[in-house]
């Protein structure tokens, strides 16, 4: 791995947020500050900074995670990584995971999985996709990243505007549930992370090859067609873009639908 620490400056001159519920004063506040930053140097900049010790990354190990994943290391590699297996996931992205855990050297991967009681509950023949996919979801990605989450007051995720209409005006920073959501990639374009990854020679998703431009569940993922947004093969034949997790009411208790 090549690493961008020495390269990237410290951001000695911002006053700690400090770890408690965020604003969108904050938002609004680290959004100023860092519109023309570059994501790598603003990634290491609150990791080592302003945030350091506060921040959690959620990534599902797809398509483009490696990119964010490599950043991430070169700012620190202990820092949590959250990836919540649905038990539903392709064979071929949970070895893609321990491929990148070893290749970028990430000591903080915590896998999150459904609870038990709850999914035989909820869903006893694994069909529960099929007729509700919103549920399925809900039982066994929502529910396992709000445990997750549980005394976390920042965290990252690896959207993109370009992913979908449904994100074209993504921020960099936002606050979800008092949380302060991170967006570093908000503004790369797909040939900004091709890019990246042929310059730092970041292996890719086996399925990529095969169309798949947004990978979930199995039974949910569709190869993405020529002129489709990359999110299209996503729960294709439903009114459904999102899983739950970028929606508001991710720490509702188990008990209550999260959709």
């Amino acid at each position: 791995m090549s690493s961008l620490s020495a390269t990237v400056a410290t951001d000695a001159a911002v006053a700690p947020v400090g770890p408690r519920a965020f604003t969108q004063a904050d938002a609004d506040r680290l959004n100023a500050i860092y519109d023309q930053v570059p994501a790598a140097e603003m990634l290491h900049r609150l990791l080592t900074g302003e945030l350091a010790g506060q921040v959690s990354v959620v990534s599902s190990f797809g398509t483009e995670s490696s990119v964010l994943l490599h950043m991430l290391a070169a700012a620190d590699p202990t820092a949590p990584v959250l990836f919540v297996d649905t038990l539903r996931l392709f064979p071929e992205t949970l070895r893609y995971r321990d491929q990148l855990v070893r290749l970028l050297g990430l000591t903080g991967v915590h896998t999150l999985e459904p609870e038990p009681v709850a999914l035989a509950a909820a869903d006893p023949k694994y069909l529960l996709w099929s007729y509700d996919p919103d549920a399925c979801c809900a039982v066994r990605k929502v529910a396992p990243l709000a445990r997750g989450l549980e005394g976390v007051t920042a965290w990252v995720s690896g959207r993109k505007a370009f992913q979908s209409s449904t994100r074209s005006h993504l921020p960099l920073f936002e606050i979800a549930d008092g949380r302060l959501k991170i967006n570093p990639l908000a503004r790369w374009t797909k040939a900004d992370l091709d890019a990246y990854m042929d310059r730092y020679n970041l292996p890719r998703h086996p399925l990529e090859a095969d169309g798949y431009l947004s990978i979930g569940c199995m039974p949910c993922t569709t190869p993405v067609k020529p002129g489709e947004d990359p999110r299209a093969g996503r729960w294709r034949g439903w009114d459904k873009t999102e899983c739950g997790i970028h929606l508001p009411g991710l720490d509702k208790p188990e008990d209550e639908p999260v959709f």
